[in-house]
């Protein structure tokens, strides 16, 4: 898929841009990664909060091998029901954002730091 096409796929999110990324694509919103397509799938980034909901639904992590050995991210294979449904898709972004916003304070300078706002997720179907 192309870049104009996961644009389409991830329209209900709002604006989106789309970057090549080793094999395939990152997805960014407000400068912040939270989607990779690649090897044909859509993984939605997670953190401890979604990865209990991504297994729940069957979703698998992303998996590469490193020095022979399989290596898991936090990003998990969008279910399949979200293609066709924009309320789900909207859930499992807002999920994906959150963890990506996490990910970015945690890796922020400690001075830098700035107070992460409250959680507000809506829990994906």
């Amino acid at each position: 898929m192309d870049a104009e096409g996961l644009k389409e796929i991830c329209e209900p999110l709002g604006a989106v841009t789309v970057k090549r990324l080793f094999s395939g694509h990152g997805i960014y919103q407000d400068g912040l990664c939270f989607a990779i397509h690649i090897r044909g799938e859509l993984y939605f980034k997670g953190d401890a909060d979604a990865k209990a909901r991504y297994e729940a639904v069957g979703s698998p992590p992303f998996v590469y091998e490193m020095a022979g050995k399989p290596k898991s991210m936090n990003y998990w294979r969008l279910p399949p029901s979200a293609f066709d449904d924009a309320d789900e898709l909207k859930a499992w972004g807002r999920l994906a954002m959150a963890a990506a916003r996490e990910a970015a304070l945690a890796k922020a300078p400690k001075g830098s730091r700035a107070k992460a706002p409250a959680k507000r997720r809506r829990a994906p179907p």
